[in-house]
């Protein structure tokens, strides 16, 4: 029975990849040139103009200098090109602007929400990771692992398989939606490994058994959790791109399902887990903001919108301050309009 109920599950999770894979593949919109059937009519000749009847055009006759500014314009503007930098020299360079804004991202007044979120309910899940791990069922530890092996590869697989549809088939939004996918790869591992250096924590069933921090001194620990980091910054991006509920209910769907199974194969503590999601979240979002092109897709329009909006209520907060040009021009008028009283 117990064979039978694992078989069951692992062509379910089948099924599951496949539908991940073809999920943002329906979300393309392809361009389909109509064939013309039947042959062509054959189209009127068009009226050859008499050779003889030209008129002569004699370059000498035009006065000097007549193509000078011409070709000074020229000049100038071959002079002005420069050379465009190589691709690795300009992903190095977007890679290095990502670290930095997504370093400094938690220190933005609008994020301070969002980092009392993550720091506190890290704290609750430290203080209860001893408690929380050893109520958890045992046994069908390779099951679980298992489990989260194929739902992170068929995510992983339909983002490789959307990049491809989109480089064969020339669709700009699909082919967005891979390179922003492999930049938030590399900006997740940038993240990812010095925290686990640093941490060293050790895993459930390691040590003393209570996930001691500062004991190894490598990147395979327990803090922060790997794959629910990675699998949430890539079903992250792709919940932006394609914002139809189907597609995140089945993009969250296989990254919640990632991080569950890892935690109860006793690979991690509830706090890795929790911090990995945040992060993956944080990450993807961030790239995703900074890379997307508000013509492929409405989430980003949206996120521009709002900045567009903000930007306007600071202006005219900044225009109306006491002393802006708008402020003296409002109170000059003011004093125009009603003049002192006379004293008594």
């Amino acid at each position: 029975m117990h064979e039978r109920w694992k078989t069951i599950c692992r062509i379910s999770l089948a099924f599951w990849a496949a539908a991940l894979f073809s999920a943002t593949a329906f979300c393309q919109t392809a361009l389909y040139e109509t064939p013309a059937f039947g042959p062509e009519a054959p189209s009127a000749p068009e009226p050859r103009a008499s050779l003889d009847a030209m008129p002569n055009f004699d370059v000498s006759t035009l006065p000097a200098g007549t193509f000078d500014d011409d070709a000074a314009a020229s000049a100038a503007a071959q002079h002005t090109e420069q050379p465009q930098p190589g691709l690795v020299r300009r992903s190095v360079t977007r890679i290095l602007q990502d670290q930095k804004g997504i370093y400094f991202a938690p220190f933005d007044p609008s994020h301070l929400k969002y980092d009392a979120i993550l720091l506190g309910g890290a704290a609750v899940f430290f203080v209860t990771d001893h408690r929380i791990e050893n109520n958890l069922p045992g046994g069908h530890y390779t099951f679980y692992q298992d489990t989260s092996d194929i739902a992170i590869a068929g995510l992983a697989a339909t983002l490789g398989g959307v990049w491809l549809y989109g480089i064969k088939g020339d669709h700009p939004h699909a082919r967005e939606t891979g390179e922003i996918e492999l930049e938030t790869l590399i900006n997740t591992f940038l993240v990812y490994t010095p925290m686990q250096f640093i941490a060293g924590r050790e895993r459930p069933g390691e040590g003393n058994g209570h996930g001691d921090f500062l004991r190894h001194h490598m990147i395979n620990t327990s803090f922060p959790g790997g794959h629910a980091m990675f699998t949430w910054a890539m079903a992250t991006v792709v919940a932006h791109e394609y914002s139809q509920p189907w597609v995140r209910v089945l993009n969250y769907g296989a990254a919640f399902t990632v991080t569950l199974t890892r935690f109860l194969a006793r690979d991690h503590w509830a706090s890795d887990m929790w911090v990995g999601t945040g992060l993956g979240l944080a990450i993807g979002t961030y790239t995703f903001h900074a890379r997307c092109d508000p013509e492929l897709s409405a989430s980003c329009r949206r996120h521009y919108d709002r900045i567009a909006k903000n930007k306007m209520k600071m202006k005219s907060k900044l225009d109306h301050m006491p002393f802006s040009p708008q402020w003296n021009a409002a109170y000059s008028s003011e004093a125009i309009d009603s003049p002192p009283s006379a004293p008594r």
